[in-house]
């Protein structure tokens, strides 16, 4: 008899060195792998939704695993409270479910929301340094919103993702990318969030970094229509630090 099961992990990527499994790398994959066989003695493969990059965070990040022994007994609520008290305190499982036998987190995944932090403040701000991008310079909020647009809809990102990237194909729809501003002191926390069908790799971090580039003025606000049009990643601003970034939540039919 097999099991398949569904988790829902929350994670501070600070100290991993992202989800995948790595040889002598801390990753959110083998944690729960050596959890999982603490408790059950089981040896499992973890598949997650999206393979987050070293230093980014997750508030839903999916994954599935299938019991094949011990942990088939194991009913949701002992799973959760069990693996919860082996894990280390910066990951967590928040849900445990039944899964139906074809469910796989990645390939049954429709979309992903992530949201991005940036503080615009001539300070820094030490609660906030793991989590928030931190820029000196003010940000005009204004042509990133109209630039922000563009990107909406079904295109061509091959200029948005990293020089090692291995998708086959840049096509990516976007759903929704919305951009708030909260004034903090003298400065400002600004959120993207972002939804699409699929990402690339970096794309997200190369999305906000051309987009903050434009509200400091270092970059045209044309860029991001050049960078649609010709493919160009050198028109586009830096890569956003890994550390803003969180994986808000996962899209199953």
């Amino acid at each position: 008899m097999t099991r398949k099961v569904r988790i829902v992990v929350e994670y501070d990527g600070t100290d991993f060195s992202g989800w995948q499994r790595q040889t002598g790398q801390r990753t959110v994959q083998e944690t729960l792998e050596t959890a999982i066989r603490e408790m059950t003695g089981e040896t499992v493969f973890v598949r997650g939704a999206g393979r987050t990059d070293a230093g980014v965070h997750a508030d839903g990040q999916v994954a599935s695993f299938s019991f094949e022994a011990t942990g088939v007994g194991i009913p949701p609520i002992g799973l959760l409270r069990g693996l919860n008290s082996i894990l280390p305190p910066d990951v967590a499982l928040r849900e445990v479910h039944e899964a139906a036998p074809d469910f796989d987190a990645r390939f049954s995944a429709q979309g992903k929301i992530y949201r991005y932090t940036v503080l615009a403040d001539p300070v820094r701000s030490p609660r906030r340094a793991r989590h928030t991008w931190h820029v000196r310079t003010p940000v005009d909020l204004a042509p990133m919103t109209r630039a922000a647009r563009l990107l909406v809809g079904e295109h061509d990102f091959a200029a948005f993702r990293a020089s090692d990237c291995d998708r086959r194909t840049t096509r990516r729809l976007v759903r929704r990318l919305d951009i708030s501003r909260v004034a903090i002191g003298a400065g400002a926390e600004l959120t993207f969030e972002i939804e699409a069908t699929a990402f690339l790799k970096n794309m997200v971090r190369i999305v906000v970094g051309t987009l903050v580039d434009i509200g400091r003025g270092r970059i045209p606000e044309d860029a991001v229509a050049r960078m649609l049009s010709t493919g160009d990643r050198a028109l586009g601003g830096m890569t956003a630090p890994a550390h803003g970034l969180t994986l808000l939540r996962v899209i199953y039919p």
